[in-house]
Formats: C-alpha cells, sequence, structure tokens
C-alpha cells in the first residue's frame, strides 16, 4: 500500500510540474510585449511541445546559442527567470540591442567569449576562432537553425564547447533544416545539413544520442529548395535532436 502511495504522489508531482511548464511557457507566449510576427510563427515552431521534448524545467541553467533576433529567448527567459537562469552566446548583438534591454529581461546573462564568427575568403559557410564559454555545470545547451551556418571546423568547436559547459547528465538540443543524405553542396542546400552528419559530429564531441522527434517532420518538404523560398519558407523539413553529456 505503501509502495502504491509513493507512485501516486511521484505521478502528482510529474503532473503538477509539467502542468506548470505549461503555464510558463504559455504566459511567455502570450506576453503583451512579443511582436505579432514572433506568434505567427508558433504553430509552425511549436515550442512548448519543443521544449517539453527537451525536458526544460523552470530551475535549469540554459545557455541559448546564436540566438539571432531572439525569439526562442523571449520564451526561455521568463520561463526561467524566478528559478533557474538564462545564458546567450555567439551572435548576441542583436538580442542585446533590442531585447535584453527590455523590462523582464535583466536577469539573461551574455557569455562574452572570444569568438569571432566569419566567412573565410572563398568559403561557403562560416567558422569561428577559439573561444571559452567561462561556465560549467550548465543543465541545458540550445540551438535553433544554427548548425548550418557552419562548416566541420565550426561546427565542431560549438559542440565541444557545450560539451565542455554541461554537467554529467546535461543535455543538447538541436533543432535545424534538412538536406537529404550525404548530397552534395549545391545553391538550394546552402541552410540545410544532413541530420545523419550532425549526429555523428555531436558524438564524436562526446555526447550521447538520447532521442529525436518528428514534431518538425514536413513530408511535403521535397528538400530540394532553399529554406528561403516562399514555396518552402514556414514549411521545411526539420530534424529535432537531443544529445547528452555521459
Amino acid at each position: 500500500m505503501r509502495f502504491v502511495s509513493v507512485l501516486c504522489l511521484l505521478f502528482l508531482s510529474a503532473f503538477a510540474y509539467a502542468g506548470e511548464i505549461d503555464a510558463k511557457v504559455e504566459a511567455a507566449l502570450a506576453a503583451e510585449g512579443r511582436p505579432t510576427a514572433d506568434a505567427e510563427r508558433d504553430r509552425n515552431r511549436r515550442p512548448l511541445a519543443t521544449l517539453k521534448f527537451f525536458g526544460l524545467q523552470d530551475d535549469m541553467r540554459v545557455l541559448e546559442l546564436l540566438p539571432g533576433g531572439g525569439w526562442y529567448t523571449r520564451i526561455l527567459a521568463p520561463v526561467l527567470a524566478d528559478n533557474g537562469k538564462l545564458y546567450v552566446a555567439l551572435g548576441t548583438g542583436r538580442v542585446q540591442e533590442n531585447i535584453l534591454t527590455l523590462p523582464g529581461f535583466e536577469k539573461v546573462e551574455v557569455l562574452e567569449t572570444n569568438e569571432n564568427t566569419h566567412r573565410p575568403e572563398g568559403a561557403r559557410l562560416y567558422t569561428m576562432d577559439e573561444f571559452d564559454f567561462g561556465v560549467d555545470d550548465l543543465d541545458m545547451v540550445l540551438t535553433f537553425r544554427n548548425v548550418h551556418n557552419f562548416g566541420e571546423e565550426g561546427r565542431m568547436l560549438m559542440h565541444r564547447e557545450s560539451f565542455e559547459a554541461l554537467k554529467s547528465g546535461g543535455v543538447y538540443g538541436i533543432v535545424d533544416h534538412t538536406r537529404r543524405h550525404m548530397e552534395a553542396d549545391d545553391n538550394e542546400n546552402r541552410r540545410r545539413i544532413d541530420p545523419v552528419l550532425v549526429i555523428k559530429e555531436v558524438q564524436a564531441a562526446g555526447f550521447e544520442f538520447v532521442d529525436y522527434s518528428d514534431l518538425h517532420f514536413r513530408a511535403d518538404d521535397e528538400l530540394e529548395y532553399e529554406v528561403g523560398r516562399r514555396s518552402v519558407s514556414g514549411n521545411t523539413d526539420r530534424f529535432t535532436f537531443l544529445f547528452r553529456k555521459p
């Protein structure tokens, strides 16, 4: 009987936690100052389901890499504000200027690295110089639609430094645009990347592959066209991978 009671308590605790995360993410999505253009992408990007797949909890120390315009920053920051911590690093210029100066985002910390993201002359993709995040024992590192921008050297550096910044058992979540397996470079696939290659490279950096989700699978994306084309934009097939540091 006691065993059954313990199981019931564990179930109720997990249910309460799930509901709390749902409520916090949904509150961030409904925030008054959130841009309409951001909200219009919710149906496609499915942020609540994606963050729950990665295992987000509101007391985690989370690092978002290459936050771009801050679409996910606007969601993660309020969710983590009370009990956790959000860091951003690499290519943080736009979020520093446009988001982190706003009320409610004061607790987000920018990790100033010595990275220098650049595209070598004649190169198709970007790379970055050696850097150090300067933090450790993180619970989670996330990056959304960024890995495809870098050549192998830059990708491996990002994966290795993420590994070093995480605690044992910490997780690394990646979402990116799908390219056909082993497809050669062409003018249409520059912003796509082979998911099998990503798994192999992240494993080579020391991570264990944990799981994948079909949240962003799009059967009608033929994987033939540039992701910015009007016929494809907003409906690209994306892989969603979860890795863990042993």
